[in-house]
């Protein structure tokens, strides 16, 4: 049995369709991303699922249980919001006990379970503070330990470190990817940030318009995105738009881009003529300073210029205008080396494999196995 499942959940404000034919089922103890741009209708989900909305049509099932006319108070759902929602007058053991006395939890039992949950998200001795004295990291923590001290069956995570700055939103994504592992609740994130669906959830679903567009693993949406829309939004994205003009070998194709750039792809639903759209991610590439290094791999070798040079601390992201008039984008790990400058000759190197093939419609995926940064002309 699910611990959670949507079937053909439709939410309408006015003449706009947030949610569309929306169906997707959760384990239990599992996490489970939506992932989508603003508006795309994942936070509508979510209010549907915590019963703040009521569908148009379809059907919301928590532990097997048709949730109509159910109120939010009657769902064993905990809800994280997005500004965390703390009672100001009240203190952080005060916030933490509050879901456990309003949903009758014995008088006695409360205390201990306050101080249990404090532990796990360590702000013991954070007791007596109100939340005004607190970091946002830790309003965080309290409104974690109050959504889960409620023991709900699902957890419903709304932009959960969006109102963090970048070293904090790290340091908590990593804490609470631990929490949530030892605490085994099934749980959804909606968020908008494709590093923290990937690095907090075991499946993520990427909806767009109020539907959804693919969901999987992290690594196969990663690396096998359906279409063009999860493949930019997945992650930064180099992009070919030509046709493939002959077979290489088994599982081989030769691309001619409409800029002239020819390479290698690996595909195996090709045919000679097939027009189609090529995306090799930044960091699936290289940059070879010498032409004459690796010119016998079996590599896809596009010789270029550097155009622009940027430091950012781990990685150096090069900037090359190939011949064919197309501009990439190349990531290398920094290990101690320096920029180049611009105009330096270099040879862009990346692996057929590294190739993701897609119709040049871009509407479904053309190899089953399967922000951007277009291969764009002057």
């Amino acid at each position: 049995m699910s611990a959670v499942e949507l079937q053909d959940v439709v939410k309408r404000f006015g003449s706009v369709t947030a949610v569309d034919a929306l169906s997707f089922s959760v384990r239990p103890g599992q996490c489970v991303s939506l992932l989508g741009p603003s508006g795309c209708g994942k936070t509508t989900t979510l209010r549907l699922i915590a019963g703040f909305e009521a569908p148009d049509r379809g059907t919301v099932r928590i532990a097997g249980r048709d949730m109509a006319g159910r109120r939010p108070y009657e769902r064993s759902v905990g809800l994280v919001f997005q500004d965390y929602a703390l009672f100001p007058h009240m203190t952080v053991e005060e916030n933490v006990a509050y879901g456990m006395r309003q949903r009758g939890v014995a008088r006695g039992e409360i205390p201990d379970r306050v101080r249990r949950w404090l532990e796990q998200v360590r702000l013991v001795g954070f007791e007596r503070r109100r939340p005004s004295q607190l970091s946002g990291g830790e309003q965080q923590r309290v409104a974690l330990a109050r959504a889960l001290a409620i023991e709900p069956d699902v957890l419903l995570l709304d932009e959960p470190l969006s109102n963090l700055d970048a070293k904090l939103r790290q340091e908590l994504r990593l804490e609470l990817k631990a929490l949530l592992g030892s605490v085994r609740t099934t749980t959804i994130v909606v968020t908008h940030d494709q590093e923290e669906a990937i690095t907090l959830s075991e499946h993520v679903i990427i909806v767009n318009r109020g539907r959804i567009e693919q969901q999987g693993a992290p690594g196969d949406v990663y690396g096998r995105p359906r279409n063009r829309f999860v493949a930019e939004f997945m992650g930064r994205t180099n992009w070919f738009t030509g046709r493939l003009t002959q077979a290489t070998g088994p599982g081989r194709w030769r691309f001619e881009s409409e800029a002239k750039a020819v390479f290698t792809v690996a595909h195996d639903a090709g045919r000679e003529g097939l027009a189609v759209d090529v995306a090799v991610r930044p960091e699936r590439m290289g940059v070879e300073r010498d032409a004459a290094n690796g010119a016998a791999s079996a590599d896809n070798r596009l010789s270029g210029r550097i155009t622009v040079g940027e430091y950012l601390g781990a990685d150096l992201h090069h900037w090359v205008r190939l011949e064919s008039g197309e501009r990439v984008l190349v990531v290398e790990k920094n290990v101690g080396q320096s920029l180049d400058p611009a105009g330096t000759a270099v040879v862009g190197r990346f692996d057929p494999r590294g190739c993701i093939v897609l119709p040049a419609s871009g509407a479904a995926p053309a190899d089953p196995r399967g922000g951007h940064d277009r291969a764009e002309r002057p």
